[in-house]
């Protein structure tokens, strides 16, 4: 069911795409969570959304698609190509967090809570691929078209948190997408443009 519930976690089938990297933020959380219990910690455990921002991962083959398709799109546009190819069929709709947001989020956590509960970090917004991908060219200045190559996998349909535990504490993600767009981008070409 969507938003995704902290308490939904290991109640059904782990998505196979993501399967690996799954398993391996679940094992982290209850080894926090058991921490917690056996030695008296106040570890807190959050399961953050699609995250981006300066310092992400943007290879084409296998960066993170928000990063990725930023680096696809300004290479468009810094070479006069018409097209960009996007991945599926456009439709998955994925929600995005921006990086300062999720260590606004951390801090308050760290302050606040003694609690063994998870939080979702997110905005409890998600929007499809294809109009991700649409914001971005507008960010980057790119007037060319997108070509959907429906051979590659969507995988789920719709990712998107429920992120109202962590608002009872006060918290909400403060950075649009265009505002985070545009500082991922103007990292992202400072750094393209050093030797």
């Amino acid at each position: 069911p969507q938003p995704i519930r902290e308490e939904y976690l290991l109640t059904g089938p782990l998505e196979s795409t993501n399967e690996p990297y799954a398993i391996a933020k679940i094992a982290g959380l209850k080894l926090a969570q058991a921490y917690n219990r056996e030695y008296g910690r106040r570890y807190v455990t959050i399961m953050p959304t699609n995250l981006y921002g300066p310092g992400d991962n943007f290879d084409l083959e296998n960066g993170h698609v928000l990063a990725a398709l930023l680096a696809k799109i300004d290479s468009a546009h810094r070479a006069g190509r018409d097209t960009v190819e996007i991945w599926g069929s456009g439709t998955p709709r994925r929600e995005f967090l921006y990086v300062d947001d999720l260590a606004d989020a951390c801090v308050l956590l760290m302050g606040k809570t003694t609690t063994d509960e998870m939080f979702n970090v997110g905005t409890g917004q998600d929007l499809p691929i294809l109009e991700l991908a649409q914001r971005i060219a507008e960010t980057v200045g790119y007037t060319g078209s997108f070509v959907l190559d429906r051979s590659r996998p969507d995988g789920t349909p719709v990712k998107r948190l429920d992120v109202s535990r962590l608002a009872r504490l006060g918290w909400r993600a403060t950075t649009t997408l265009e505002e985070g767009l545009a500082r991922t981008y103007d990292w992202y070409c400072q750094c393209r443009a050093r030797p």
